[in-house]
């Protein structure tokens, strides 16, 4: 018998239709932290506390800001102070936040001749004079010359001293001198007569003694008591040091355990003619030829 059909074979699969492809799941970006302000003050603060470590028991700048030890610093000049060299007291730290106290911590006494920062009996500002008089020692100054345990010290004319003139070191000059100028290569000097002192022990160090003046230059003989120094400044006749109690506004003598350090060397001097907001002046103004310079022998 025959049957019609619709021309489909029923035997014959359905073909399906190809898949499609999936794509790759994204990457999700990790979620940004935010930052750890925490964290930032913990290193903020152990920073701070490295840098006064540091100030207060190895080195700290020290800034010149007096004519008082000229020739050998002028105003501008920027040390380098060790805090080492004579042990460490109460005066060490940084701001001086320590109470005042006696005696030092593996404590030795200066030489004769070093250049050293102080802060007076009584005061909180820190000064800088040479050491002239240890305990024990006797100190005079007769007309000028300065005499140790009855012995005046040599000392040997030199060329007069020609200071650059700028803001920072104008030609100041103590009444009655009068002050003297000189052109060198077009540029303005101020001269002060110096000389050359040698301490017994060979420290040998330049000083200026610019007028007649019976108020420094004849100073009484004083016995340094122990545990003091005697300390004096280079420029003579400009220096409130141990000549002066510090009623009248000196240092008097300075017990040991008011030595801050001793000066080491320059590393920056500015004649005091940059400004802040002019960048460019803060190297015009640099004195190039006092960096690195020491602080014993005949001024430059």
């Amino acid at each position: 018998m025959l049957t019609e059909t619709d021309g489909t074979d029923a035997a014959d699969p359905v073909p399906e239709a190809p898949a499609e492809p999936v794509a790759p799941a994204a990457k999700v970006a990790p979620a940004k932290k935010g930052t750890d302000l925490w964290a930032e003050l913990k290193a903020i603060f152990w920073l701070i506390l490295a840098v006064l470590t540091f100030h207060s028991l190895i080195a700290k700048p020290f800034y010149i800001p007096s004519e008082s030890m000229m020739p050998v610093l002028l105003k501008g000049d920027r040390l380098v102070v060790s805090k080492f060299p004579y042990g460490w007291s109460w005066v060490s730290p940084s701001f001086h936040i320590f109470p005042r106290t006696e005696g030092r911590l593996w404590g030795s006494l200066p030489e004769r001749g070093d250049i050293v920062i102080v802060t007076p009996p009584g005061g909180s500002s820190d000064y800088i004079k040479r050491v002239i008089g240890l305990p024990g020692d006797t100190i005079e100054v007769r007309g000028g010359m300065l005499v140790l345990n009855g012995q005046a010290v040599p000392r040997q004319g030199l060329q007069p001293f020609a200071m650059p003139m700028s803001a920072n070191s104008p030609c100041k000059v103590v009444p009655p001198a009068t002050a003297f100028t000189k052109s060198i290569e077009g540029k303005p000097y101020c001269l002060y007569p110096a000389y050359l002192e040698t301490l017994p022990g060979g420290t040998s160090y330049a000083v200026l003694d610019q007028v007649d003046n019976p108020r420094v230059d004849d100073f009484p003989a004083v016995k340094v008591q122990a545990g003091h120094v005697f300390l004096m400044g280079d420029n003579r006749d400009d220096s409130l040091d141990s000549r002066f109690s510090t009623a009248e506004g000196g240092i008097g003598l300075v017990p040991v355990e008011n030595l801050v350090g001793r000066a080491l060397v320059t590393f920056w001097s500015t004649d005091g003619s940059a400004s802040y907001a002019k960048p460019w002046t803060w190297f015009s103004a640099l004195r190039t030829s006092r960096i690195g310079s020491g602080y014993h022998g005949e001024p430059e």
